[in-house]
């Protein structure tokens, strides 16, 4: 699957869904960011490094699995999630539209699967409230998947751009990308299970797995703009 190239943009890529696509990505990104950033200055003594990225999101206020919980941007932090999974699939429908060959439709499989878990995750908190009616697993399984689905979503994109010619560099870091957040997912659960084998706090661990593909997002969509914008193709009008 290509996303750019480091020269002008091949004929394979149609200008305006990918553009749309750089454009949607970029809006996903940065909005994420920043409803985590404001959320987390407004919840008191919230640490990236110990609180879960959902803790954010938590409607109540009171303790969950030993964390102070108290997040009065909560339904900010929720908009973002549900918007990255619908964001995230409408670009990914249009970068698959906009390019020929490579791995489009395991491509847009996954990220129809992470889209779906990250909305689950803005619909169903990590908290006393969901545990008590039955609510948790759906947070818990949609994070999951969203985070599982996204990273290797991630590295198809890095792996399966080979084909068409796209620079080696955003190969190797889209692909690095996706392990990254693959790796820091098995080593929060292994400490999580096995709490003598922690190398680093929880929330280290989980926005290795999540910022991996935000990143991806942001990367993806400077180098779609940069490649399409750099020289017009012979098909640009589609």
């Amino acid at each position: 699957m290509s996303l750019s190239s480091a020269r002008p943009v091949a004929v394979a890529v149609a200008r305006r869904p990918a553009l749309a696509a750089a454009a949607l990505w970029a809006a996903a990104g940065l909005a994420y960011v920043a409803a985590e950033a404001a959320a987390a200055a407004a919840f008191p003594g919230y640490s990236y490094a110990t609180n879960y990225i959902s803790d954010l999101g938590v409607p109540e206020v009171g303790v969950f699995q030993g964390r102070t919980i108290d997040s009065p941007l909560h339904d900010l932090v929720n908009l973002a999630f549900v918007a990255q999974g619908i964001l995230f699939i409408t670009a990914a429908i249009l970068l698959t539209r906009a390019v020929t060959g490579g791995a489009r439709r395991t491509f847009l499989v996954l990220a129809a699967l992470h889209s779906v878990g990250i909305v689950l995750v803005g619909v169903f908190h990590g908290s006393q409230a969901s545990t008590a009616a039955g609510l948790e697993v759906l947070h818990v399984g949609g994070a999951g998947l969203a985070i599982v689905a996204g990273n290797v979503a991630v590295v198809v994109a890095g792996l399966g751009s080979t084909a068409r010619g796209t620079p080696t560099w955003y190969r190797v870091v889209s692909t690095g990308l996706g392990m990254l957040g693959l790796a820091s997912l098995v080593l929060l659960e292994l400490g999580y299970y096995t709490p003598g084998l922690k190398l680093l706090p929880d929330g280290v661990l989980e926005r290795g797995s999540v910022y991996s593909i935000i990143v991806w997002e942001l990367l993806t969509a400077v180098t779609l703009l940069v490649g399409v914008t750099r020289r017009r193709p012979p098909d640009a009008g589609r």
